[in-house]
């Protein structure tokens, strides 16, 4: 099958369709199946139920930040083979954001009123790691995944033991972004200086506990 060659055009109001998708309306998710589907709901008390609701919220913004970096970097990629990887990664994140909104729905909660700030904000991120050459988004990506998942491994052991829906989720999610860091690194990724490294994990708490509340 012929592959379209998209003309930076095509790729921008691609990105226009995908940021209405996942603000709005409901992301284009591949073909995986969600792992909470076979799981029985659990038996919650308010204040369990009330923490796993904001924790779901906290995980579905970040999938809101990691898309918009995706498509910002991705937009910006200069490699065809670093663009196709960071589609790829971008559309498995299109999946967590599927699980995490569908969980929240469930728990009877609702998404951040910050997503659009949130995505904005990531997407110029992504953009300008993008043009500082492809090591150095790879290497973002690979950062951010590992951060991603100290905090996940935080929510793990936060969530009440019962509640096995969220539960399967995160741990799904853990495993994706591990894996989403490898591949960055394996396609050259290079380490990012400290101070950068520190600046992501300052801005993420401010991320998060911000959204815990909105």
């Amino acid at each position: 099958m012929e592959t379209r060659d998209y003309s930076p055009v095509d790729r921008l109001l691609i990105g226009v369709d995908q940021a209405v998708r996942t603000l709005f309306g409901r992301p284009q998710v591949t073909e995986r199946h969600n792992p909470a589907e076979q799981v029985a709901e659990s038996d919650l008390t308010d204040q369990e139920r009330d923490l796993s609701t904001r924790l779901m919220r906290i995980n579905h913004t970040g999938e809101v930040c990691a898309q918009a970096l995706y498509q910002g970097q991705a937009l910006t990629a200069r490699l065809t083979e670093v663009r196709n990887s960071m589609e790829r990664a971008a559309a498995e994140e299109n999946d967590h954001l599927d699980w995490c909104k569908t969980r929240i729905r469930e728990l009877g909660g609702r998404t951040s009123l910050l997503n659009p700030l949130c995505y904005a904000g990531s997407f110029l991120i992504g953009a300008t790691a993008g043009l500082a050459g492809d090591k150095w988004s790879l290497g973002f990506v690979a950062e951010t995944e590992h951060q991603v998942g100290d905090h996940l491994d935080d929510h793990l052991q936060r969530l009440a033991a019962q509640d096995e829906k969220s539960r399967s989720i995160i741990e799904q999610m853990k495993e994706d972004e591990a894996q989403h860091a490898t591949t960055a690194l394996e396609g050259g990724g290079a380490p990012l200086p400290a101070p950068v490294k520190l600046a992501m994990k300052l801005t993420s708490k401010v991320m998060t506990k911000t959204v815990y509340w909105l």
